[in-house]
Protein backbone atom coordinates (compact mmCIF):
# COMPACT_ATOMS: atom_id res chain seq x y z
CA UNK A 1 0.00 0.00 0.00
CA UNK A 2 0.72 3.70 -0.59
CA UNK A 3 2.59 5.33 2.41
CA UNK A 4 1.99 9.26 2.95
CA UNK A 5 3.84 11.71 4.56
CA UNK A 6 1.03 11.54 7.19
CA UNK A 7 1.24 8.36 7.94
CA UNK A 8 5.13 8.86 8.37
CA UNK A 9 4.50 11.51 10.48
CA UNK A 10 1.81 10.23 12.39
CA UNK A 11 4.34 7.27 13.18
CA UNK A 12 6.95 9.58 14.11
CA UNK A 13 4.86 11.73 16.72
CA UNK A 14 4.37 8.35 17.92
CA UNK A 15 7.93 6.81 18.55
CA UNK A 16 10.23 9.74 18.09
CA UNK A 17 12.06 7.77 15.39
CA UNK A 18 13.61 9.83 12.07
CA UNK A 19 11.27 10.26 8.95
CA UNK A 20 13.94 7.65 6.72
CA UNK A 21 13.28 5.37 9.73
CA UNK A 22 9.49 5.19 10.19
CA UNK A 23 8.96 5.41 6.32
CA UNK A 24 10.52 2.69 6.25
CA UNK A 25 9.58 0.94 8.88
CA UNK A 26 5.53 1.13 7.58
CA UNK A 27 6.78 0.14 4.23
CA UNK A 28 7.59 -2.91 5.46
CA UNK A 29 4.65 -3.51 7.97
CA UNK A 30 2.48 -2.65 4.88
CA UNK A 31 1.13 0.06 6.56
CA UNK A 32 0.50 -1.51 9.72
CA UNK A 33 1.54 1.13 12.83
CA UNK A 34 1.57 -1.45 15.48
CA UNK A 35 3.99 -3.53 13.35
CA UNK A 36 5.76 -0.09 12.58
CA UNK A 37 6.35 0.36 16.02
CA UNK A 38 7.61 -3.18 16.50
CA UNK A 39 10.21 -2.75 13.86
CA UNK A 40 11.53 0.19 15.06
CA UNK A 41 11.82 -1.24 18.82
CA UNK A 42 13.54 -3.66 17.25
CA UNK A 43 15.98 -1.59 15.24
CA UNK A 44 16.91 0.05 18.64
CA UNK A 45 17.01 -3.66 19.82
CA UNK A 46 19.77 -4.52 17.38
CA UNK A 47 21.54 -0.87 17.30
CA UNK A 48 21.80 -1.51 21.35
CA UNK A 49 23.45 -5.31 21.12
CA UNK A 50 25.50 -3.80 18.11
CA UNK A 51 26.89 -1.02 20.37
CA UNK A 52 27.31 -2.75 23.88
CA UNK A 53 30.91 -2.64 23.79
CA UNK A 54 31.31 1.04 22.88
CA UNK A 55 32.60 3.05 25.75
CA UNK A 56 30.39 6.19 27.06
CA UNK A 57 32.43 8.88 28.28
CA UNK A 58 29.30 12.04 27.81
CA UNK A 59 25.97 12.83 29.05
CA UNK A 60 24.36 14.16 31.70
CA UNK A 61 24.02 13.93 35.67
CA UNK A 62 20.86 15.17 37.24
CA UNK A 63 19.80 15.61 40.86
CA UNK A 64 17.26 16.19 43.02
CA UNK A 65 16.30 17.07 46.37
CA UNK A 66 13.46 16.86 48.22
CA UNK A 67 11.70 20.02 49.81
CA UNK A 68 12.68 19.10 53.22
CA UNK A 69 16.10 18.61 52.22
CA UNK A 70 16.46 14.82 53.91
CA UNK A 71 16.63 13.05 50.89
CA UNK A 72 18.31 13.03 47.57
CA UNK A 73 18.59 11.52 44.22
CA UNK A 74 21.31 11.24 41.66
CA UNK A 75 21.30 9.75 38.09
CA UNK A 76 24.09 9.73 35.34
CA UNK A 77 22.49 9.23 31.75
CA UNK A 78 25.58 8.31 29.30
CA UNK A 79 26.42 8.40 25.83
CA UNK A 80 29.10 8.13 23.55
CA UNK A 81 29.16 11.69 21.65
CA UNK A 82 28.87 14.92 22.97
CA UNK A 83 26.08 16.06 20.53
CA UNK A 84 23.90 13.13 21.49
CA UNK A 85 24.01 14.04 25.30
CA UNK A 86 22.95 18.07 24.14
CA UNK A 87 19.68 16.28 21.89
CA UNK A 88 16.52 17.23 23.76
CA UNK A 89 14.89 13.49 23.64
CA UNK A 90 17.85 12.44 25.19
CA UNK A 91 18.21 15.30 27.77
CA UNK A 92 14.08 14.55 28.47
CA UNK A 93 14.76 10.86 28.86
CA UNK A 94 17.42 11.68 31.80
CA UNK A 95 14.76 13.81 33.23
CA UNK A 96 11.73 11.90 32.82
CA UNK A 97 13.50 8.43 34.71
CA UNK A 98 14.98 10.97 37.55
CA UNK A 99 11.44 12.28 38.09
CA UNK A 100 10.63 8.67 38.14
CA UNK A 101 12.92 7.72 40.61
CA UNK A 102 11.80 10.69 42.68
CA UNK A 103 8.22 9.60 42.59
CA UNK A 104 8.39 6.31 43.79
CA UNK A 105 12.02 6.47 46.05
CA UNK A 106 12.87 4.03 43.88
CA UNK A 107 16.07 2.49 45.77
CA UNK A 108 18.58 1.19 43.08
CA UNK A 109 19.43 1.10 39.48
CA UNK A 110 18.04 -2.50 39.22
CA UNK A 111 14.63 -1.45 39.87
CA UNK A 112 14.83 1.98 38.22
CA UNK A 113 15.34 0.23 34.84
CA UNK A 114 12.42 -1.95 35.44
CA UNK A 115 10.51 0.99 36.36
CA UNK A 116 7.51 1.95 34.10
CA UNK A 117 7.73 5.48 33.04
CA UNK A 118 4.35 7.68 31.93
CA UNK A 119 4.56 5.94 28.20
CA UNK A 120 3.86 2.18 30.16
CA UNK A 121 6.77 1.19 28.59
CA UNK A 122 10.00 0.28 31.48
CA UNK A 123 13.29 2.19 31.61
CA UNK A 124 15.15 0.04 29.84
CA UNK A 125 12.57 -0.11 26.57
CA UNK A 126 12.78 3.66 26.55
CA UNK A 127 16.41 3.39 26.32
CA UNK A 128 16.63 0.72 23.97
CA UNK A 129 14.05 2.56 21.89
CA UNK A 130 16.62 5.89 22.03
CA UNK A 131 19.27 4.11 21.00
CA UNK A 132 17.40 3.03 17.68
CA UNK A 133 16.70 6.39 17.36
CA UNK A 134 19.80 8.38 18.43
CA UNK A 135 23.00 5.48 16.83
CA UNK A 136 24.85 5.28 20.05
CA UNK A 137 24.99 3.47 22.94
CA UNK A 138 23.25 5.18 26.42
CA UNK A 139 23.08 3.39 29.66
CA UNK A 140 22.76 4.40 33.39
CA UNK A 141 26.07 4.24 34.45
CA UNK A 142 24.88 5.19 38.02
CA UNK A 143 22.29 6.21 40.33
CA UNK A 144 21.65 6.56 44.42
CA UNK A 145 18.82 7.61 46.41
CA UNK A 146 20.00 8.42 50.27
CA UNK A 147 18.48 10.02 53.10
CA UNK A 148 19.93 11.72 56.09
CA UNK A 149 19.16 14.61 58.27
CA UNK A 150 20.40 17.43 55.53
CA UNK A 151 21.37 16.29 52.00
CA UNK A 152 23.26 18.87 49.62
CA UNK A 153 24.16 18.33 46.03
CA UNK A 154 26.85 19.87 44.07
CA UNK A 155 26.87 19.49 39.94
CA UNK A 156 30.06 20.87 38.25
CA UNK A 157 29.75 22.86 35.36
CA UNK A 158 30.60 20.31 32.76
CA UNK A 159 27.34 18.32 33.64
CA UNK A 160 28.90 15.60 33.82
CA UNK A 161 29.67 15.20 37.54
CA UNK A 162 27.79 15.36 40.16
CA UNK A 163 28.08 14.83 44.16
CA UNK A 164 25.16 14.04 47.19
CA UNK A 165 26.54 14.84 50.71
CA UNK A 166 24.58 13.06 53.07
CA UNK A 167 24.96 14.89 56.70
CA UNK A 168 24.17 13.87 60.10
CA UNK A 169 23.98 15.64 63.52
CA UNK A 170 22.71 18.62 62.15
CA UNK A 171 20.83 19.47 65.45
CA UNK A 172 18.39 21.88 63.09
CA UNK A 173 21.31 23.62 61.82
CA UNK A 174 21.34 24.42 57.72
CA UNK A 175 24.58 23.24 56.56
CA UNK A 176 23.73 24.22 52.93
CA UNK A 177 26.64 26.61 52.46
CA UNK A 178 29.41 23.93 54.26
CA UNK A 179 27.40 21.19 52.54
CA UNK A 180 28.72 22.79 49.04
CA UNK A 181 32.36 23.17 49.88
CA UNK A 182 32.04 19.69 51.30
CA UNK A 183 30.69 18.60 48.12
CA UNK A 184 33.22 20.34 45.75
CA UNK A 185 36.06 19.32 47.94
CA UNK A 186 34.76 15.25 47.01
CA UNK A 187 34.30 16.52 43.21
CA UNK A 188 38.40 17.92 43.96
CA UNK A 189 39.55 15.35 45.57
CA UNK A 190 37.90 11.91 44.93
CA UNK A 191 37.96 10.11 48.61
CA UNK A 192 37.46 7.01 48.65
CA UNK A 193 35.65 6.55 52.08
CA UNK A 194 34.21 8.93 54.24
CA UNK A 195 36.85 7.62 57.31
CA UNK A 196 39.76 5.36 57.44
CA UNK A 197 37.30 2.35 58.84
CA UNK A 198 35.36 2.78 55.20
CA UNK A 199 37.97 1.66 53.47
CA UNK A 200 37.89 -2.12 52.12
CA UNK A 201 40.01 -4.37 53.21
CA UNK A 202 41.58 -5.36 50.38
CA UNK A 203 42.88 -1.60 49.70
CA UNK A 204 44.09 -1.32 52.94
CA UNK A 205 45.97 -4.78 52.09
CA UNK A 206 47.30 -3.14 49.11
CA UNK A 207 48.46 0.19 50.35
CA UNK A 208 50.53 -2.29 52.92
CA UNK A 209 52.11 -4.17 50.65
CA UNK A 210 52.86 -1.36 48.26
CA UNK A 211 54.43 0.24 51.63
CA UNK A 212 56.53 -2.80 52.09
CA UNK A 213 58.04 -3.04 48.95
CA UNK A 214 58.54 0.41 48.00
CA UNK A 215 60.45 0.32 52.05
CA UNK A 216 62.18 -3.04 50.85
CA UNK A 217 63.62 -1.32 47.58
CA UNK A 218 64.74 1.69 49.40
CA UNK A 219 66.85 -0.86 51.24
CA UNK A 220 65.26 -0.26 54.45
CA UNK A 221 65.33 -3.48 57.26
CA UNK A 222 63.50 -6.18 56.81
CA UNK A 223 62.09 -5.58 60.63
CA UNK A 224 61.31 -2.41 59.66
CA UNK A 225 59.28 -3.10 56.71
CA UNK A 226 55.89 -3.68 58.29
CA UNK A 227 56.43 -0.55 60.57
CA UNK A 228 57.08 2.01 57.62
CA UNK A 229 54.06 0.81 55.94
CA UNK A 230 51.83 1.27 58.52
CA UNK A 231 53.06 4.58 58.25
CA UNK A 232 52.27 5.30 54.11
CA UNK A 233 49.31 3.75 55.71
CA UNK A 234 48.39 6.96 57.53
CA UNK A 235 49.15 9.27 54.64
CA UNK A 236 46.81 6.72 52.91
CA UNK A 237 44.20 7.80 54.95
CA UNK A 238 44.65 11.49 55.75
CA UNK A 239 45.26 12.10 51.83
CA UNK A 240 42.13 9.83 50.24
CA UNK A 241 39.57 9.12 53.35
CA UNK A 242 37.06 12.17 53.41
CA UNK A 243 37.00 13.55 56.89
CA UNK A 244 40.93 13.24 56.82
CA UNK A 245 41.38 15.14 53.82
CA UNK A 246 42.76 19.04 54.59
CA UNK A 247 40.14 21.01 53.18
CA UNK A 248 40.75 22.71 50.10
CA UNK A 249 39.82 26.01 51.18
CA UNK A 250 41.98 25.99 54.37
CA UNK A 251 44.62 24.04 54.76
CA UNK A 252 45.50 24.43 58.24
CA UNK A 253 42.03 22.45 58.94
CA UNK A 254 40.58 18.63 58.64
CA UNK A 255 37.15 18.44 57.27
CA UNK A 256 36.22 16.90 60.37
CA UNK A 257 37.60 19.83 61.99
CA UNK A 258 35.30 21.80 59.60
CA UNK A 259 32.42 19.85 60.54
CA UNK A 260 33.27 20.42 64.61
CA UNK A 261 33.85 23.74 63.79
CA UNK A 262 30.30 24.18 62.44
CA UNK A 263 28.28 22.08 64.72
CA UNK A 264 29.10 19.48 67.26
CA UNK A 265 28.11 15.88 66.64
CA UNK A 266 28.00 16.79 62.66
CA UNK A 267 29.22 14.46 60.30
CA UNK A 268 29.14 13.55 57.42
CA UNK A 269 26.91 9.83 57.02
CA UNK A 270 27.91 8.76 53.29
CA UNK A 271 28.21 10.26 49.90
CA UNK A 272 28.30 9.87 46.44
CA UNK A 273 30.73 10.78 43.72
CA UNK A 274 28.65 10.28 40.23
CA UNK A 275 31.03 11.23 36.81
CA UNK A 276 31.07 10.32 33.15
CA UNK A 277 33.92 10.32 31.38
CA UNK A 278 36.58 10.79 33.50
Amino acid sequence: MAITAQDVNKLRQMTGAGMMDCKKALQEADGDFEQAVDILRKQGQKVAAKRADNAVSEGTVLVNISADGTKGQIIALACETEPVSNVEDFKNLAQSILDKAVADNISDKETLLSATLADGRTVTENIVDLVGKLGEKLEIVSYANVTADQVVSYIHSTGKLGVLVAFDGVNGADVTELGKDVAMQIAAMRPVAVDKDGVDAATVEREIAVGMEQARAEGKPEAMLEKIAQGKLGKFYKDNTLLNQEFVKDSSITIRQLLEKTAKGLTVKSFNRVSIGA
